[in-house]
Order: structure tokens, then sequence, then C-alpha cells
């Protein structure tokens, strides 16, 4: 008979794991607490917003986007059968082809795209990108940045664990001695808007290479700097992938929460969910770490003593605003990050890309146009009412937003924001307000401060059937997002398949790709790392 396998959590690395072992030939369960699948990645209908036979109005937690380095997750999509796509769920997806930096008062720049062959190809790209920019940092803390960059690209792995680990990118970067406009565009609004870090506080390993990845698309637009879905998330990947799933033959338990982990001989004996005792031959938790920390109690740290410090692992809000317009603001053809916004916003103008969906069949009929907004930074004040998005209501919340989108759209006499087109807006409903102006954060984002590493565990757990299929587990990927929870999965997959002896092929794991043209100077670096010398400049 196949072996069983529980999984708690039914986000994204929840579904990865479970399309992956059921692949294999185990029975799978996925236990949910939400009443929908896909954890952070699902649709959330804005309630009672659909009148006469319409439907509710699409929300989100945040805008999905799929940069050019992912390759689990878009693996996995190609999987998930969609209608009459070829590739599957994948084939939902277009390619975004600009990214616009809007700036408070000041025109917007779109970025441009080049392909380098050499190292001083590199350096020349890398100077012509943020110079075109028009950013106002100046010349030298501009080449001073690429500087920086270079000796990323040119050290070794084993530099990069052992230094770069535990220094905040602030510090590598020298932020604090460089110019408000370095600091607010080079190193907070690069890290907020686009990896939901803490250019202060997080690990220079992690910030730094991801954002080297970022550049590498931008450049090399060959393979795609960034991809959007077509719809409403859960139409168009989520609700096809969750239905692929159970014609696997796999049980997909919702409303039920994970609430105790039992131990008996230093392994997992049963899991309580939803108030029901679960038993399986592994067990794989595909939950946050933050709810993962409150789970581990003193005996499950005694049978997996790499989870004692979960606890010790930050987190930071990243969550989404929907503006509902009445006229379509296209914006531009891919993400807009609005430089000066010190709530950090990204957007993307979604019809342009939901191309099979008729806005006017949602909502009331009105709706013509959806701006997405990302929110990364909650604890900056705003300029309306000069208090962090943490100290507000929902309505200032939205007001303060719009208003920061204003500021850099309607910018030499342009008007792309209209107060008249705005129909509505919809917040994030992990957002929540127990009294007026205090809000939590159902649903925050780890960020990987400096020195965190040691607190990561790995896929496989010291008790022999507990796994780990979630953001915070050491991967290549390194950020909390779709791509490392996919990741994570496929590890902890590969590791049930190693205990449990099975010939089945494992998943395939792809680390992040460099140009070929460091490797020589990255070896060069590791001598000297192993003398103990210091990182060496370029010739």
């Amino acid at each position: 008979m196949a072996q069983r396998v529980a999984i708690l959590g039914g986000g994204v690395g929840g579904l990865s794991a479970a399309q992956e072992l059921a692949e294999r030939g185990f029975r799978v369960a996925v236990y949910e607490k939400q009443s929908v699948a896909g954890g952070k990645a699902r649709s959330i209908s804005v309630p009672n917003t659909g009148t006469e036979g319409r439907k509710d109005l699409p929300g989100e937690h945040g805008f999905r986007f799929f940069p050019g380095f992912y390759r689990h997750i878009i693996d996995t999509m190609k999987r998930i059968p969609y209608g009459t796509n070829s590739n599957g769920v994948f084939d939902n997806l277009a390619e975004a082809t600009r990214t616009q930096i809007a700036r408070a008062g000041k025109p917007s720049i779109v970025l441009p795209a080049r392909l380098p062959q050499n190292p001083d190809d590199w350096v020349a790209a890398f100077r012509a990108f943020f110079a075109s920019c028009g950013s106002g940092v100046p010349e030298q803390e501009i080449l001073f940045f690429i500087d920086r960059l270079l000796v990323l690209l040119t050290s070794c792995e084993e530099r990069r664990l052992a230094e770069y680990e535990n220094i905040p990118w602030w510090t590598f970067i020298d932020a604090a001695n460089k110019s408000v406009a370095y600091q607010r565009i080079l190193a907070q609004g690069q890290t907020r808007s686009l990896v939901a870090m803490r250019a202060e506080v997080s690990s220079t390993r992690t910030v730094g290479y991801i954002l080297l990845q970022f550049y590498f698309g931008a450049f090399a637009s060959a393979s795609g700097f960034d991809r959007l879905l077509r719809g409403p998330t859960s139409d168009v990947w989520i609700d096809p992938w969750t239905e692929h799933l159970k014609r696997l033959g796999i049980e997909l338990h919702l409303n039920t929460p994970a609430q105790k982990l039992h131990v008996a001989g230093g392994r997992i004996a049963k899991v309580t969910a939803g108030g029901a005792d679960v038993e399986a031959d592994y067990y794989v938790s595909a939950l946050p770490v933050e709810v993962m920390a409150q789970l581990v109690t003193g005996e499950v740290k005694q049978a997996a003593p790499s989870l004692a410090n979960l606890g010790a692992l930050r987190t930071a809000w990243m969550n989404g605003i929907q503006f509902y317009l009445r006229r379509d603001v296209p914006v531009v053809h891919g993400h807009t990050l609005y430089a000066d916004s010190p709530w950090a916003l990204t957007s993307i103008s979604q019809k342009q890309f939901w191309d099979r969906f008729d806005l006017t069949a949602y909502g009331d009929g009105r709706v013509a146009g959806i701006l997405s907004v990302d929110i990364s930074d909650w604890e900056s004040p705003g300029v309306l009412y000069g208090k962090p998005a943490a100290a507000c209501t929902a309505g200032q919340i939205a007001q303060e937003t719009w208003e920061q989108l204003k500021q850099h759209l309607n910018v030499g006499g342009a008007r792309e924001l209209d107060d008249a087109d705005l129909l509505s807006w919809f917040l994030d409903p992990d957002i929540r307000f127990p009294n007026p102006g205090t809000a939590t954060n159902a649903e925050p984002l780890l960020i990987n401060t400096a020195g965190s590493l040691k607190h990561r565990p790995e896929a496989r757990t010291e008790a022999g059937n507990l796994f780990l299929a979630a953001d915070y587990v050491r991967t290549y990927t390194d950020i909390a997002c779709m791509e490392a929870a996919n990741e994570a999965a496929r590890r902890a997959v590969n590791a049930i398949l190693d205990a449990a002896g099975s010939p089945a092929k494992r998943c395939t794991l792809w680390p992040l790709e460099e140009p070929e043209a460091f490797q020589p100077v990255k070896k060069l670096d590791r001598l000297r790392f192993s003398l103990g010398l210091p990182h060496g400049k370029l010739a």
C-alpha cells in the first residue's frame, strides 16, 4: 500500500509538495486553515460587490509576478493542465515589456534592456542602467554602487556565506554616508519594492544576489525580465491547480488549521488539525514561519533541534490594495516603482494583461481598470496623515496610498489618476483592525536579516518523518516568495523519497545562474579566501 503523507498548509509550498508526491505514488492529504487553497497567492473576492448576476470584484493579497530567474514554480506550472494550453497554466503568463520608475514631481523613467557579454560589458551596462534612470544619484555614487555589485559577482561562495551573510546591505553599500537619492533609490527603494527586504537589516548575501538576478533579467531581455498572470490568480492558476490535485487523488481539507505536533520516540506520532488527530507515515509542514514557530514545543525542539530558533526569524509586511477605476489607466506595460513614496509602493495596471477577462462581468459592470498596488513599508510616515500605514485605519491607508500614487503619476500637467475615476478600493483582509487605527497582519513575510541563516533549517529535519516546505527553508532562491516555497517543497519531497527508499525520480533543483564571464575571477577569490585574504579588486 502507498505510504501516506500529511501536508500542513495549502499555500504554494504545500500544493507543490502535494503534486510532486502524488505524481510519485504517495497518498497525500493537505490541511489548510483557509476556506480556499493558495495561501498568500490566492485571489480574494470582494464580498457582496457583484450585482445582477455578475461576479464579485477580484481582489488579491498582492499582485503576482514571475521574474525571469524563477524556474522551479515555472516547471510546476507547466504540469498543471488548463484548457487547450500546451504548457498548462504557464501559458497564462504574459511577459511585461517595461519597468517604470515613477518619481514625485519628476518625469518617469522606463528602464533599458541590453545583453552584456563580458566583464567590461557588464560594467558598461550597469553604468548605463543606473545613469539612464535619471535618479539624481551623483555619478561617483553610481560608480561606487556598481563597484559593490562587481565585488559580489567576483566573490566565491565560501566568502558569501562567511562574510556577506553577516553584513547588512545598508552597511555593505555604505548607504549611511551617501546622498539621500542614493539611500532612497539604490538602497531602500530597490530592496523594499522588489524583494520586500529592509536594506538596514537584511543580509547582503540575500539582497545583493537577488537584486543581481533582477538586473540580469533586465539586461538579458530574451529570458524575460518579468511575467504576469493573464487574469485573477485563482482563476488562471490556483483553481486549476487544486482541481488537478484532486484528480491525482489528493485529499484537500479546507478550514482545517494545524494545531499541535505530537512527538513519540523522536518522531512525529500524529498531528492535530481542525480538532481531529491525523496519522501518516510522513509529515510536511508548509506553514509560514510565524505559525510553525508556535507549533514548535519543547518536545518538538528535542526531536528536531534545527527548529529551535524559528522564533528568532523576523517578518515584515507587504500587502496589496486594489483600486477599481471607471477608466482604464495602463500606466506602463509592467511594474511601476514609486521611487519617492514613503510606503515603498509598486503597482501593476491589470487590464492590459487580463486579455481573456471582461471586467464588466465583475462588480456592478462599471469597472474599466484595476490598479493593483503593493505596500512594502508599513513603518514610515505617509504624506497625508504623517502616520505609518500600520497606524492608519483602512480608509486612511487607501487615501494615503492613492495620494502617493498621484504625486508620482500626475506630473508635468499630466492627470493619469483622477479622483472622479476612483469607484472603490479593496485592502487585503489580512490587514486587520481590532481597534481603530491599530492594524495587525495575519500573513507577514519573512525577511532574511543579516546572520539569520543559522536559524533557518533544511527541508529535512532531525525528526525522521518531519519535513519542511516553506520559504524560510534554506534554498537557492533564498527570499520569501513563491519560487522559494516551491523549491523548498521539492527539497522536502526528495528527502521523503530518500527516507522511503523510493526509486522514483528526484525533483529537479536549479541554482541561481550568474554570468560565466565572472567564473575565473571567482576561482581566484576562492584561493584568496582559503588563504585568509580579503576580496581583491578587478584588475
